[in-house]
């Protein structure tokens, strides 16, 4: 795993092919269906790009829209090819009509895209879980949605992160998150990255982590950490962490900084990280290699296998069990 985490960043200059592109339909309107790891590019653009017309499914089927739905391009991702809620989706879009493409690294998703003669791109099969291939992911998606000029934006990023760095700072926060369980705090614009952290605690972590944004958490959340006497145990465990960004709205930098303060003054551990780069793809993936790290180490720190993920292999072997989509 460790070594999958370096060479990640290698996957931001990745060349991603479109088969059968002369089928590909052209729009503005996308949405992307696609489950866990295979959605967490799509959440992404969506940051770095918030006007961008981008419907995000992740469930059986479609999704039902007031607008035509042919008029969207509907890209199915599942990174095996074989998590049975992409594939009803594509039968469902196949048995509608509706424009359709494809990203994977094969399975049954890209058999039935080659039998129905659907764009698609094979993202390349080297071995690693969802999670780790959302460069691969990223750059595939932006291809399909004809984002060129995106596409070379990320391959500069590449060459500006550094990864040593990345990987000393997310030793030093996993040390300090021990015996912990992470709360990532964000923006709402920068939200997915926020869950981004969230899920590598969670899948190569090993550990409980939950994620909220400002403004909306200081409406709510907020009440469950007053830590009275008699609940004040419940909150012993929480470390929390900022993604702060420059660019934030105003009034949300000073709602972290308020928040920060009450939280320290309830003895709540917070751990502040700007999001720093020369444009939002570095933000963006330069914050979530820190996270990389950060889960990787906090596996080491259990002395767990970062790379497994038994619980899902074991979920989908019962479900398949009880009867298969696929």
């Amino acid at each position: 795993m460790k070594q999958v985490i370096k060479d990640s960043i290698k996957q931001l200059e990745f060349d991603p092919i479109v088969e059968n592109a002369e089928r590909l339909f052209s729009t503005k309107n996308f949405i992307v269906s696609g489950m866990g790891g295979s959605h967490l590019a799509a959440d992404l653009i969506k940051t770095w790009r918030p006007s961008i017309n981008l419907i995000i499914h992740h469930d059986y089927g479609l999704p039902s829209l007031s607008s035509n739905i042919k008029n969207y391009l509907t890209i199915i991702s599942s990174f095996s090819g074989n998590t049975e809620e992409a594939i009803d989706g594509f039968n469902e879009a196949v048995s509608k009509k509706i424009p359709l493409a494809c990203v994977s690294t094969g399975g049954k998703l890209l058999d039935l895209a080659i039998e129905y003669k659907k764009p698609y791109i094979k993202i390349p099969d080297i071995g690693i879980k969802p999670r780790s291939g959302l460069g691969f992911s990223m750059v595939s998606l932006l291809k399909l949605m004809g984002e060129e000029g995106a596409l070379l934006d990320i391959k500069k990023t590449a060459a500006n992160i550094n990864m040593n760095k990345a990987e000393k700072e997310g030793k030093t926060l996993a040390k300090k998150l021990q015996n912990f369980i992470p709360i990532i705090y964000s923006s709402a614009r920068n939200g997915s990255i926020a869950f981004n952290w969230k899920i590598r605690f969670n899948e190569t972590g090993k550990v409980p982590s939950f994620y909220n944004t400002f403004p909306e958490l200081n409406h709510n959340e907020i009440v469950g950490f007053n830590r009275e006497k008699s609940t004040k145990k419940l909150s012993n465990y929480f470390y929390f962490i900022f993604l702060k960004d420059i660019d934030d709205h105003p009034r949300v930098k000073l709602r972290m900084d308020v928040l920060k303060e009450i939280y320290k003054k309830k003895e709540l551990p917070v751990k502040e990280y700007e999001l720093k780069g020369n444009n939002i793809w570095e933000k963006i993936f330069s914050s979530l290699f820190l996270a990389d790290w950060a889960a990787y180490y906090t596996a080491m720190e259990y002395n767990l296998n970062a790379q497994e993920t038994e619980i899902i292999d074991r979920f989908k072997k019962i479900m398949n069990e009880k009867g298969s989509l696929l």
